[in-house]
């Protein structure tokens, strides 16, 4: 991987089509056709695909039921969609050929603007004096260079999570949804409560929990790019030296680091959103 920024495959008007959208509405799909599969075959004696499901499903809510207690059926339906969604984008860019197909731009060649020699300028001009021509003309040389860009393969896929722009929206995704909970479960007044108060102490403690609701959607974000990026671009330059079983074992390692990050945002998400449910006089109980 080349470069921080997604690649622009074509541009529709003024939205730009990157390879990292390609990813999402890929996972998209994925992920629904799942579900419409599921949803059509369910049987009283579930097969291998339902068992799996069913035993995800039955861990996840056991794992939402103790941390949020009576807000685990409002909460679980996010933590475990984060979950899936986050895990299916980070393993995709370990499927084979997933980011080495593409195509090359096409090369551009940018020429400097010719300066004319002080014979050219002699010839042109009959009636200059040797000391005139002297004066006038500042030693010069004919430069003419071609910029070449530099080959970088654009991919049609891109890993989503390996895009800032990409976690930053989960991240406001996560922010916004916990939030909106916290108003549904506790009431506008209570929410407000929780950051305003006229004790002068509370109100600056509420001030800090406001600041800190910002700082956990740029960790959320961060975190999560910072270890799939470096993952890739630790993959991209082992593939580039050593084509042939020297990626595996780091492609082994992704596949874990894929699972962790994706349980540590999805159950991160699922602890602010418990924590901003509580009202003040559970939290004191």
């Amino acid at each position: 991987m080349a470069s921080l920024a997604p690649d622009v495959l074509i541009q529709l008007g003024p939205v730009p089509i990157t390879n990292t959208l390609v990813n999402t509405v890929f996972i998209d799909a994925l992920i629904l056709i799942g579900v419409f599969f599921l949803a059509r075959n369910i049987k009283k004696v579930p097969g291998t695909f339902q068992n799996i499901v069913e035993m995800v499903v039955d861990i996840f809510y056991n794992l939402t039921s103790s941390i949020a207690g009576k807000n685990a059926e409002k909460i679980f339906p996010y933590f475990l969609t984060f979950f899936l969604f986050i895990l299916l984008s980070n393993w995709s860019a370990l499927l084979p050929g997933a980011e080495s197909i593409g195509f090359y731009p096409k090369e551009t060649h940018v020429e400097e603007s010719h300066e004319p020699t002080e014979k050219e300028i002699v010839t042109s001009n009959d009636h200059a004096t040797p000391k005139d021509t002297h004066e006038e003309v500042a030693p010069s040389t004919t430069e003419k260079s071609h910029e070449k860009e530099e080959k970088h393969l654009i991919s049609l896929n891109r890993n989503l999570t390996s895009d800032i722009n990409a976690t930053l929206a989960l991240a406001i995704i996560s922010l916004v949804a916990t939030h909106m909970l916290s108003i549904k479960a506790l009431g506008i007044k209570e929410y407000l409560g929780k950051f305003f108060s006229l004790n002068p102490i509370l109100l600056f403690v509420g001030i800090l929990e406001l600041v800190s609701e910002f700082t956990k959607m740029i960790s959320l974000s961060f975190r999560l790019f910072g270890n799939i990026y470096a993952g890739e671009v630790v993959i991209a330059t082992i593939s580039s030296l050593f084509a042939f079983l020297a990626p595996i074992p780091f492609m082994s390692l992704e596949i874990l680091v894929g699972l962790v990050q994706a349980l540590v945002f999805a159950m991160l998400t699922m602890v602010f959103m418990s924590v901003m449910m509580t009202s003040h006089h559970e939290q004191s109980h």
